[in-house]
């Protein structure tokens, strides 16, 4: 607490009666030299200026994720307006405008796609730590067209520091904090030749858990050991550029920390303090991947680039959970638990031709090829006498598209762009659920239920927009987008239907007062048709994926930055308003515990089973789940000089993300997160090539609920402070 009171008051005392005497000073810096720098975007495959281009999007290079406290993808949601990112224990939900991932099912595509390096990321393993980051791209909206058939929300996209052939270089950063929280990053740049160079980065990340589980089994849910390296390549030999990756992530968590949600059935066993657990079985988490990407290009003579992607992923999770949260043993709310793994490996590459842009007409065609192979194992109790139950799914996927996206300027000042894509998608499903496995019914347990299926689709979507630079400094655009997101299989007797969105959108972007303001403000309305979530599958009595209803979706979106002298500020808000259609559907949290099976169970005893048509209840009719009203963050620096090659520079970071449903029945007690308000700050003295900083998050150590699965709830981080030295070279 005192070290956090020690930042805060830091900042105060560095930002008030300095920073009238830094103005007066000498070292101050003149105007010319405090405007903002350009910010350059890469995902329309083309290295453009985010003031240039017609799309809502947030873009932070490696020093303002760093300046702003985002770690990880999570922390994004603090920093770009409109953005939610909920726990959900093995993967997130990450939603844009209250569109994205609602599920955790193997079979649902993620609607907000995360891409590193330009390839596109399983929702596996998306919760490492950010370390030698050039920029993190965060598009909103749905992206039909060049990015692909699963964006109906938007994309993020987190680009590596490429190599250099410039010289050697690179930088040493270490830190420690609270909860002994030890953290090592590094990279090194090495050119070979004129054209042949090498990257290096490493990051080790290691923590205490914010948790004490009183537990038999001394479990350490929630602490961190996360280890990850990248090796890049560039070759630029005459006009064809290469730039690989490979990069390699093990982490380990010892489990995930949740609780029972109060009023829930296992709520008698919660130990009454939010940070203390009292689990009855082992818990683990282990995460591993590994990532590697090339991407080709070759200018010719005329200036069209012929571009190749070719990415590659393994990511595997072996969990164990103590699925009730607490230790109790009654005949009446039996132990349960679950031990799981889940592999996914990826194939993905694109082809693409781009024209250059000098002329009044420019163009960009694509072919792309996706295949993911996805791997389930789960063994369960929960006390039924036909425990343990057993559920394999072996799911493999395949997308493939063909796009185009074409400009031209009409006048110097009014361009016109059209662009369509056409997505074809298909899966096939392997699998079962069995009861008894290893029991009186066999070595395999006796199948209840069949997962296998196939399911195929398509959709044509695309893009309509019109661009006016009112001047350099001004653009207007307006547009209208078409996003889809595939639909899937859930077993035997159960599908579900594609997802589809409409967005029209009008925005402008401004540069002002000779570069030391820039601005962001954008209108949209988005009819969203087949809004898909997890439902309880009657046929199987397995968590499935449903079309729960359709949706109205609208609002404003907002970014500020400016800089005058060494005074930095930057904002961004959101309003959404959305509404979400009714529907009927199982209300999962009204079945007794130690019921998972259906009524397909037959001759099995009646104790085993269940029918679940008791429990079906409307739902619907609210706001998109994941979806807060308002959401809004800010920050402030001040580079103070010192003289010489030193800086002193406090900054405060505040964000504040709204309440949120996560469940369709909207039951306040058991699913809706409380929005918060989260205060950060950073000291940072440089000198020279090396920087000390003090750090603190969560300054006012704001207990929330940071997600929700089933009938247990997750938590936010605590607040950490600590101090992080590093020195670039």
């Amino acid at each position: 607490m005192r070290i956090a009171a020690f930042l805060v008051t830091g900042f105060v005392l560095a930002a008030t009666p300095t920073m009238v005497s830094a103005q007066a000073a000498s070292s101050a810096p003149p105007p010319d030299e405090a405007t903002l720098g350009e910010i350059v975007v890469t995902a329309q495959r083309r290295v453009e200026n985010l003031q240039n281009v017609p799309i809502a999007a947030t873009a932070l290079s490696g020093d303002q994720l760093a300046a702003k406290s985002v770690a990880r993808l999570d922390d994004l949601q603090f920093a770009a307006p409109s953005l939610s990112v909920t726990d959900a224990g093995l993967t997130q939900s990450v939603n844009i405008r209250g569109i994205g991932i609602s599920s955790g099912s193997p079979a649902v595509a993620n609607g907000v796609a995360v891409y590193i390096n330009g390839v596109f990321q399983p929702p596996l393993l998306t919760t490492s730590s950010f370390y030698d980051v050039a920029s993190v791209e965060v598009l909103r909206g749905p992206q039909g067209t060049l990015v692909g058939s699963n964006s109906t929300g938007g994309a993020i996209f987190i680009n590596s520091q490429a190599p250099d052939t410039s010289g050697v270089g690179g930088f040493v950063q270490g830190s420690y904090g609270n909860y002994d929280h030890r953290t090592l990053q590094g990279a090194i740049n090495i050119p070979l030749t004129g054209n042949l160079a090498v990257r290096g980065a490493a990051n080790y990340d290691k923590r205490n858990s914010y948790f004490d589980d009183i537990g038999v089994f001394n479990n350490h849910p929630d602490r961190l050991n996360e280890k990850a390296g990248r090796f890049s390549l560039l070759w630029t030999p005459g006009s064809l550029r290469m730039l690989s990756h490979l990069e390699w992530i093990d982490k380990q968590t010892g489990g995930y920390a949740y609780s029972p949600i109060p009023g829930t059935p296992y709520s008698a066993g919660a130990t009454g303090d939010a940070r203390t657990l009292d689990f009855d079985a082992p818990t683990r988490n282990h995460e591993r991947g590994f990532l590697a990407d090339t991407e080709l290009r070759y200018e010719f003579d005329g200036g069209i680039t012929l571009r190749s992607l070719t990415g590659y992923a393994n990511k595997r999770v072996n969990n164990l959970y103590d699925s009730d949260a607490t230790s109790l043993n009654t005949a009446a709310l039996p132990p349960s638990t679950e031990d799981q793994f889940v592999r996914e490996r990826e194939f993905v590459q694109e082809i693409n031709l781009i024209s250059p842009t000098t002329g009044r007409f420019n163009w960009i065609l694509g072919g792309y090829y996706q295949r993911n192979k996805i791997d389930v194992d789960i063994l369960n109790t929960n006390g039924s006498p036909v425990d343990p139950t057993h559920i394999v799914i072996y799911n493999n996927k395949t997308t493939t598209g063909l796009f185009a996206q074409a400009g031209y300027k009409i006048t110097d000042r009014v361009e016109f762009q059209l662009g369509a894509r056409y997505s074809h998608y298909s899966v096939t499903q392997e699998g079962g659920v069995a009861i008894g496995y290893g029991t009186a019914f066999g070595p395999t347990g006796l199948q209840v239920a069949d997962l296998g299926n196939s399911h195929k689709d398509g959709r044509l979507t695309g893009k309509a927009n019109i661009n006016f630079q009112i001047d350099p400094d001004n653009l207007i655009y307006a547009f209208a987008a078409r996003g889809y997101k595939p639909g899937g299989a859930n077993s035997a007797t159960s599908q579900f239907q594609p997802e589809t969105v409409w967005d029209y959108e009008a925005g402008w972007k401004s540069t002002m007062l000779d570069g030391h303001l820039r601005t962001q403000l954008g209108l949209f309305y988005m009819d969203y048709q087949r809004f898909q979530f997890d439902f309880v599958d009657t046929s199987s009595g397995q968590s499935g994926v449903i079309n729960v209803a359709n949706s109205t979706i609208y609002g404003l979106e907002g970014q500020l930055q400016a800089k005058v002298h060494g005074l930095g500020l930057d904002a961004g808000f959101a309003y959404v308003h959305s509404k979400l259609g009714s529907l009927l559907a199982v209300n999962s949290r009204l079945v007794p515990p130690g019921v998972t099976l259906g009524p397909q169970c037959g001759a099995i005893p009646t104790t085993g089973c269940t029918d679940y048509t008791p429990f079906i209840r409307e739902a619907g009719g609210g706001p998109n789940l994941f979806s807060p009203r308002f959401s809004y963050n800010f920050g402030v620096d001040y580079a103070v000089q010192l003289g010489g090659d030193k800086t002193l520079t406090p900054r405060l970071n505040y964000a504040y993300v709204g309440p949120q449903w996560s469940n369709y029945f909207y039951e306040p007690g058991f699913s809706r997160l409380r929005g918060r308000g989260l205060l950060s700050a950073l000291v940072t003295l440089r000198i020279g090539k090396w920087t000390l900083e003090g750090y603190g998050t969560n300054l006012t150590n704001k207990t929330y609920v940071s997600g929700i699965t089933g009938n247990n709830r997750f938590l936010g981080a605590p607040r950490e402070y600590g101090l992080r030295a590093g020195v670039r070279f």
